[in-house]
């Protein structure tokens, strides 16, 4: 069974990390050539390349998160920074997966803020979980419901922490109000860019994240490897094999397969989840839930 690590492992060198740096060059250039040419792209082709583009860009902010491609936080976080999502600031982002790693219970809602499980029943919180039980409502009800229970959230720690939440916000604003008026200056609405680019790159998302956590009282939390991830290997950044992610977060996304390869027996061993690839995921989990929604934990204690 693996045990999750508390620590946030950091790189070891400040070289360059030259694939990291391609896909980020790859990412931005294809976002502004598909947003300058949206008009002469039908809105089936345009769905898929947005949304790929953004779902790509939050694989991106991850990696920055972890230390690439240069090991200068300063410059990783410039590289990650630019909102294409537009609802989530990027400090933000990298202070909650942070603190996911660091979680000493990843999964239970009380430790970890990336989770999905809830502690009781009932209320809107037992609602929305219950509706992204399954992989259909986690990639159509996800991401309206992940934005408005971050809005909530933000609005209640700009109640009790007002400067903080300032401080935390203005830069985001005026990035995405820079990004708008490329927006506005290459004639793609908003709204259109909403439905066509951040809805299906935060649905792409999704499907990454849908089992990638499950829920244990008897561990620190597992993470599950998706084995064969082929192209979207590569739109997560190789974060489908998300046990070895976690036993080395410092690992660079494109060294991850070799790790998993060399340490597959103890990574897969004693009842850890796999899945073969995502078309096993979304044929088990089409109509049927991934795991309770109550956490085991609490609903334990209730029991």
């Amino acid at each position: 069974m693996i045990l999750l690590r508390s620590h946030m492992e950091t790189r070891p060198d400040r070289s360059i990390d030259w694939p990291t740096l391609a896909v980020a060059v790859a990412i931005y250039a294809g976002w502004i050539a598909a947003t300058a040419w949206h008009a002469s792209l039908p809105t089936p082709l345009l769905v898929p390349i947005g949304g790929w583009l953004v779902a790509w860009h939050g694989s991106l902010q991850h990696e920055t998160i972890h230390g690439h491609p240069t090991g200068i936080r300063p410059l990783d976080g410039a590289i990650g920074f630019v909102p294409l999502s537009l609802w989530l600031p990027y400090r933000l982002y990298r202070s909650s997966h942070l603190a996911h790693h660091a979680s000493p219970a990843i999964t239970d809602p009380h430790a970890d803020p990336e989770s999905r499980y809830v502690d009781r029943r009932g209320g809107l919180a037992w609602l929305a979980a219950r509706l992204q039980s399954t992989l259909p409502g986690h990639l159509v009800f996800g991401p309206p419901i992940a934005i408005a229970r971050f809005a909530v959230q933000e609005s209640r720690r700009f109640r009790s922490v007002p400067l903080q939440v300032l401080r935390d916000w203005l830069p985001h604003l005026v990035a995405v109000g820079l990004l708008v008026l490329w927006l506005d200056h290459v004639g793609l609405g908003l709204t259109r860019y909403v439905l066509l680019f951040v809805y299906p790159g935060m649905a792409l998302t999704n499907l990454r994240s849908y089992a990638e956590h499950r829920a244990e009282v008897a561990t620190s939390g597992r993470a599950a490897t998706v084995e064969r991830g082929g192209l979207l290997a590569l739109l997560f950044l190789n974060n489908n094999l998300h046990a070895a992610h976690h036993e080395r977060p410092g690992l660079p996304w494109y060294r991850l397969p070799s790790y998993h390869r060399t340490h597959r027996a103890r990574l897969i061993g004693d009842g850890a989840i796999l899945y073969r690839g995502y078309g096993e995921i979304v044929r088990r989990f089409l109509g049927t839930a991934h795991d309770t929604v109550l956490h085991p934990h609490h609903r334990d204690k209730r029991a």
